[in-house]
């Protein structure tokens, strides 16, 4: 494996290990005060929190070029061929892939949500087999199934009961499949030709999808004033640094894509199921299960069998 592929593993790894505490930090911020104040609020806070998410990421991002000397480079290639197929990544991969697994949530619950959208890396591998011409090897093939059902077992927890919205709910985990596995594509696609740097590529990303929730989501689901209110309140320290993680998450994520391609990046991203739950044991002290370990096991080999040459 050369130098490049070898970072591009690394950076997947680490995208997935960063993205594994945004998730436990994100969930900290969802259960604070402003954002279970009522039912009402309930329901919107997650679309609200993934708005102010993005938001930061990309003032976060914002900082990072500018120190690069990178910003009005980056906005001009908004223009480019390259700029608007990373654009057009971003609105599958932030709006409509991220709203639609919120929405999941909200209808079929956060294990049924889960084990639906851990098949994202097998519908991103056929989306690059189709659009990019992207193979991938027999071995890296079992290991990608093998992450992807040691995730499924992890997320299904027996015993719930199906709502009368199960079906809604199931077509919205579907929505956030295609849309975070066409992120991944379409933005490999637009950094192939190296007009587009990934942190280039992560900066437009941010940007749209702040944009987007901003101008069209957050009015439309009325969230505009609990926005305001969570601005004002004492988590958006917590808010800003959580945003800080996902932005170096997503920085490494891109890196992979654009190193080793959507198949081999997101197959370690996914892995960020694992870190999420270890994190979870390490700073909340949830009980380490046999579950746990078994899938985490899983886990490990099936990335390493999808990240080797």
């Amino acid at each position: 494996m050369n130098n490049i592929k070898k970072f591009g593993v690394s950076a997947g790894i680490l995208s997935g290990m960063l993205w594994g505490l945004d998730t436990v930090l994100t969930g900290f911020v969802l259960g604070a005060t402003p954002l279970v104040s009522s039912q009402e609020v309930i329901l919107i806070a997650p679309i609200i929190s993934a708005f102010l998410h993005d938001t930061f990421s990309t003032l976060w991002m914002m900082i990072f070029s500018m120190f690069k000397g990178e910003l009005l480079k980056t906005i001009k290639l908004l223009k480019t061929r390259s700029g608007r197929f990373v654009a057009i990544a971003a609105l599958f991969g932030g709006p409509i892939g991220m709203a639609a697994y919120l929405l999941a949530i909200n209808y079929i619950g956060a294990g049924y949500t889960a084990s639906i959208s851990a098949i994202y890396p097998a519908a991103g591998a056929f989306f690059a087999y189709v659009f990019l011409k992207e193979k991938l090897s027999l071995r890296g093939w079992m290991g990608l199934i093998l992450s992807i059902i040691a995730i499924i077992i992890l997320g299904y927890a027996p015993g719930g009961s199906l709502t009368s919205n199960f079906f809604i709910g199931f077509i919205c985990a579907l929505v956030c499949v295609i849309g975070w596995s066409l992120e991944s594509v379409i933005c490999a696609y637009g950094m192939k030709d190296d007009e587009v740097s990934p942190t280039q590529a992560l900066q437009i990303r941010q940007l749209v999808s702040a944009v987007v929730y901003g101008l069209l989501i957050v009015p439309t689901i009325g969230g505009l004033n609990l926005t305001s209110i969570v601005l004002t309140s004492n988590i958006l320290p917590l808010i800003i640094t959580t945003a800080l993680i996902g932005t170096l998450s997503y920085i490494f994520y891109y890196t992979a894509i654009d190193n080793i391609g959507p198949v081999k990046a997101t197959g370690l991203n996914v892995t960020y199921s694992i870190w999420a739950i270890l994190f979870d044991v390490l700073f909340i002290g949830s009980p380490i299960t046999l579950k746990l370990v078994i899938c985490a096991i899983l886990i490990i080999i099936g990335s390493i069998m999808v990240s080797k040459n």
